[in-house]
């Protein structure tokens, strides 16, 4: 049978199991709309904005189990530009996506043609492969490729870049079955038997181990593997913002998340360890700050990873393992099992003393109040009510901090958040994507004022959708981080940080149609939690005014090692007997805290 080229991607698409496709029309994809309108294959969610369509169909990869692959539509020009703030957000966060551009049609390429971009070029620092298809031929070997490229070895996203054209020419429909072979891409998937045997010798060495896991672990779907190894050896785990919700917050043997807002027990520990074991994580810049100062105390490096060019990238590694790291875990365990090891238990004792001193100083204590809601006290009291389960989602900034520090996730794919490229306006999108791909979950997005602006058109089309997620506005007035970094560091020059202008929330929520609410006491944040939990078919903005000065600790500023964070004040009184640093007149570190 002959379809036109729109046709052969729609039903491409079909064949791949795409259940939802995110996009916003123009003139050079009109062809595959009209493919969508007449053969009916899958349903399409019309954003507001097209970085909104590709932020949500990330998310709809990040909360899926690895087996649903996102899939975004653009139009030609500024469709296609406006979707690679998106694109680069899903590689710096190594999510599988697909996300198909329209272009011009092929003989006016190059021509200056309107609402033409070099899609290839533009994309190509920010993406894993990117295609232009030429020839209607081509086009559904072009999809496969891209769904097989996307999800394997590293996931990213992936561009296909389709002339009109291409979409109007007319061929024979045949959807290939098996992968295709790739002759230059050839991930590797299983680790070197020798290498993970010099890693177990190691890791059973060590007297002081610590695993160091990050959002690798979330993609492979090896948090089993993870929490069994864990659990097995008796070490400690502190784990990535990305990698948060891989072993579950509740138990003892984890320390919290490590790095610049990490736990001072976690960054105590992943300093002072004498074997790192590092599984799916990258050891990058706001994980391990300086590479020299993380080490200055002597350790070794374990390294899993399926991407080889990311390890000793940043430190001097001595067991690197390049493999997908839920089969090489497997082999961890089975060899250590095997072997019938055990850690040296006085060594591993002394270490949890040292551990659990450091944990008793508390470093997620706050201020409680009665007059003013704390940011803290709000994610608290979410945890709280819905139970330590719910999806969450955030944009970037204090509350992203906030939320990663105290909402314990239990599980993977529970906590959505821009890692890697740290992209404001990403909440409520993933929201979207994320109650699409999990439509029995609570969904909340921690927000604020800053970032919720940046794509608050989608609240049409969470209306137009009945996508009932709930907002959880963290209201300061501020550029909160922004904010915080000038008053540490710039003398409290607060340039271009204070929103003088916000809208009333509540009556923009209505206009959408959803329901608004106003949150300035710190009695009445239990009452409005509850009272949009209960809303189950509703859209609901909480709107909460916050502390306007409340900070993120601990935190480790630029050009510090993770035994010098900025401490919060409670913490502060007691360090007296420690070699404390004064920093700006007001700020410490903790370099040399027994």
């Amino acid at each position: 049978m002959q379809l036109s080229g729109a046709q052969i991607l729609v039903q491409s698409l079909k064949a791949e199991g795409v259940e939802y496709v995110f996009g916003y029309p123009g003139g050079a994809v009109l062809e595959i709309y009209d493919a969508i309108f007449q053969l009916n294959k899958f349903r399409h969610i019309l954003v507001r904005h097209e970085q909104a369509a590709v932020h949500a169909a990330d998310a709809y990869s990040r909360a899926s189990n690895g087996e649903k692959i996102g899939v975004a539509l653009v139009t030609s020009g500024p469709g296609a530009t406006n979707a690679i703030t998106g694109i680069a957000t899903a590689y710096s966060d190594s999510i599988p996506l697909v996300v198909i551009s329209g272009q011009v049609g092929t003989p006016a390429i190059g021509s200056d043609a309107f609402q033409e971009v070099d899609m290839v070029g533009i994309t190509r620092p920010c993406v894993k492969h990117n295609f232009l298809v030429t020839s209607v031929h081509k086009l559904a070997e072009t999809v496969k490729k891209a769904f097989q490229i996307a999800k394997s070895g590293r996931p990213g996203p992936v561009v296909i870049d389709v002339p009109k054209d291409v979409t109007q020419a007319m061929a024979k429909f045949s959807y290939p079955q098996e992968d295709i072979f790739i002759r230059s891409y050839q991930p590797v998937t299983h680790g070197h038997t020798g290498q993970i045997k010099k890693a177990v010798q190691v890791l059973a060495a060590a007297k002081r181990p610590v695993v160091y896991f990050g959002g690798g672990v979330i993609l492979s779907n090896a948090s089993p593997e993870l929490t069994e190894l864990v659990q097995l050896i008796g070490a400690p785990c502190v784990g990535t913002l990305m990698g948060l919700g891989a072993y579950p917050s509740s138990q003892r043997q984890f320390l919290g998340m490590v790095g610049m807002h990490g736990s001072y027990e976690a960054n105590l520990t992943m300093q002072n360890a004498d074997v790192v074991l590092a599984v799916g994580a990258r050891f990058d810049d706001r994980v391990i700050s300086v590479p020299g100062k993380f080490a200055d105390n002597q350790k070794k490096i374990i390294h899993i990873d399926i991407d080889p060019s990311s390890i000793a990238k940043r430190v001097k590694v001595d067991v690197p393992i390049v493999g997908d790291v839920k089969n090489v875990l497997n082999d961890v365990l089975a060899l250590w099992k095997k072997q019938s090891l055990v850690l040296n238990s006085a060594a591993l004792e002394k270490w949890w003393q040292s551990i659990e001193s450091w944990r008793a100083r508390d470093c997620r204590w706050f201020e409680p109040s009665n007059d003013v809601i704390k940011p803290q006290f709000v994610v608290q009291t979410l945890a709280r009510l819905t139970q330590n389960n719910a999806i969450v989602t955030s944009d970037v900034g204090q509350h992203q901090m906030f939320a990663a520090q105290y909402y314990p996730f239990e599980r993977p794919r529970q906590w959505l958040n821009s890692g890697g490229l740290g992209t404001m306006g990403v909440g409520l999108p993933y929201a979207m994507g994320a109650k699409l791909a999990c439509p029995n979950e609570d969904v909340f997005c921690i927000t604020g004022e800053g970032s919720i602006q940046m794509n608050i058109q989608e609240l049409s089309t969470c209306y137009q959708y009945r996508l009932p997620v709930k907002l959880v506005n963290l209201n300061n007035g501020y550029l909160g981080m922004v904010r915080q970094w000038q008053e540490f560091y710039y003398a409290d020059r607060y340039s271009e940080s204070y929103m003088d202008s916000l809208p009333d929330f509540v009556k923009l929520a209505e206009a959408y149609g959803h329901v608004g609410m106003r949150i300035d006491k710190p009695a009445d944040v239990e009452g409005a939690l509850k009272e949009a939990i209960a809303l189950k078919d509703r859209l609901v903005f909480m709107d909460f005014i916050i502390d306007r000065k409340q900070n993120v600790f601990p935190m480790v500023g630029n050009g510090k090692g993770l035994d010098e964070m900025v401490l919060p004040p409670h913490m502060r009184e007691t360090a007296a007997d420690s070699d404390v640093n004064d920093v700006h007149n007001r700020h410490y570190d903790t370099r040399s805290v027994p």
